[in-house]
């Protein structure tokens, strides 16, 4: 329930928010609960006028907001947060129906939410004086892109959100956010929230199917994409986007792997690697998707996962002490299960857990935590993402051949190293082939630090002040002294 002189808001219906106003459309989806395959409330259906109107409530707004002094901007940006706050509960409901990821995660993303506009609030890019010299300065200054769209995916809906939302607006620019069509009620609800604080159609938000992203990412009024999915939804993004010359921004897939050393403590790593690899039901871009673990230690960690693994509660997300929710949506279940055959047909050897396709916890989209014991190195459970419960477990026992491996991968996403040998942990670190390297943790994020990958796992970055820099333009301005 809102609070301290937020306005109410009524979670029981979903609109567009066009040029500061509730929209329904004529049509509408019914995106399912995937813990009940029940459906969830009716959202809007947006088409191509939509659109159109959208995009030119943005550049109109847009003229105006880039005025607005950035300190002012950012205490918006900080009033924002607070009402998305002051409403986290009732967010984060939404985020179970919708995902079904358990209610404390989901309470969980919803604060990094928050967060992301109280943090990314306090970023400043002063001008950089290139040359001081009093007959010639030179002066390197960023300016607002323009209107930008930000695709949000399903797996993480408000902190993927909220983490295009915050940069975007800081810099002057107006924003369209498209949704998952699986998982578009926070969103929805976070841009209404934020209304009361910004002019109209500085902030948007339209839901729609699958046809709604191409009319976004080749519409002549956008200036700037910013998508966060898999990798070959990417690369469709930027082939529509080069017919505009937009600027774009990927954050895509990954096939993280995780080298652990021989001088680890099997019972305390064990856990913490299971972990990482199954948050979300392993649906996250940075989860750890390769173990390669040193053989004099592999036999003991293995055990430690299984005996940690065979402990974590499979259910509904509203349920208590439930650790792994299901398969967030249909066709991410379709690709789960035919991973599962895969390794079924191929006579994988299975650690723990099965190739069930459900695990009969209820009928939604549950999947079994399995752990697929040192596969082929070629094999599909090791090559591709899995996005699921399912990670394999690998054997190493050279140093240059583990990080070798680790980086025979087109993704470049993430990757660690755990170890209590700090000289071993940076030497590894130094040479593995990512954007994001972690000893002794992994997936630890933040909006302060630049995000991105390497390889086929994105261009640019989100977050840090390499993050925000990406939604403006470089300008540089010569200023010879008249005579």
């Amino acid at each position: 329930m809102a609070s301290n002189g937020i306005p109410p808001v009524d979670f029981s219906k979903f609109f567009n928010v066009i040029d500061g106003k509730l929209e329904s459309t004529e049509k509408t989806l019914r995106p399912l609960n995937p813990s009940t395959l029940e459906e969830n409330p009716p959202v809007p259906l947006s088409t191509q006028q939509d659109v159109d109107r959208a995009v030119a409530a943005a550049k109109k707004a847009q003229e105006a907001w880039r005025e607005v002094p950035w300190a002012e901007r950012a205490d918006i940006l900080r009033k924002i947060g607070d009402a998305v706050a002051a409403n986290l509960d009732e967010l984060a409901k939404l985020v179970t129906k919708e995902n079904g990821k358990p209610l404390m995660f989901a309470k969980i993303e919803m604060a990094a939410g928050a967060d992301n506009f109280h943090k990314i609030a306090n970023f400043t890019i002063p001008e950089n004086v290139v040359d001081a010299d009093p007959e010639h300065t030179v002066i390197t200054r960023y300016t607002p892109i323009g209107v930008a769209v930000g695709i949000v995916p399903w797996n993480f809906p408000v902190a993927l959100g909220t983490g295009k939302i915050a940069p975007a607006l800081l810099t002057g620019n107006a924003i369209i956010i498209k949704p998952s069509p699986f998982t578009p009620y926070s969103a929805l609800k976070i841009v209404e929230i934020a209304q009361p604080f910004l002019p109209p159609g500085v902030l948007q938000v339209l839901s729609g199917d699958d046809s709604l992203g191409p009319i976004l990412t080749e519409h002549e009024g956008i200036d700037k994409i910013s998508f966060t999915g898999s990798t070959a939804t990417g690369k469709a993004v930027m082939r529509s986007a080069s017919k505009t010359l937009k600027r774009v921004t990927l954050e895509l897939g990954g096939n993280d792997p995780a080298i652990v050393c021989p001088d680890v403590d099997p019972a305390e790593v064990g856990p913490k690697l299971a972990t990482f690899a199954l948050l979300n039901s392993g649906q996250i871009c940075v989860a750890i998707k390769r173990m390669y673990i040193h053989e004099s230690v592999y036999d003991a960690v293995l055990k430690a996962m299984v005996d940690y693994v065979n402990t974590l509660k499979v259910g509904d997300g509203f349920e208590e002490n439930v650790f792994l929710g299901p398969i967030a949506n249909g066709p991410q279940f379709e690709r789960v299960k035919n991973l599962l055959e895969d390794i079924q047909s191929t006579k994988l050897k299975i650690a723990t857990g099965g190739t069930a396709a459900h695990n009969g916890s209820g009928k939604g989209y549950f999947v079994t935590p399995t752990i697929i014991d040192n596969p082929p190195e070629d094999s599909r459970i090791v090559a591709d993402e899995p996005f699921a419960p399912i990670f394999p477990t690998l054997k190493w026992s050279d140093e240059a051949d583990v990080i070798r491996r680790a980086n025979d991968s087109i993704y470049g996403l993430g990757a660690s190293v755990w170890t209590n040998d700090t000289t071993q942990a940076k030497r590894i670190a130094s040479k593995l082939q990512a954007g994001n390297v972690w000893i002794n943790e992994h997936a630890n994020l933040s909006p302060t630090s630049a995000f991105g990958g390497h390889k086929h796992s994105g261009i640019g970055t989100e977050w840090g002040i390499e993050g925000v820099k990406g939604w403006c333009n470089t300008q540089t301005i010569y200023h010879k002294a008249r005579p």
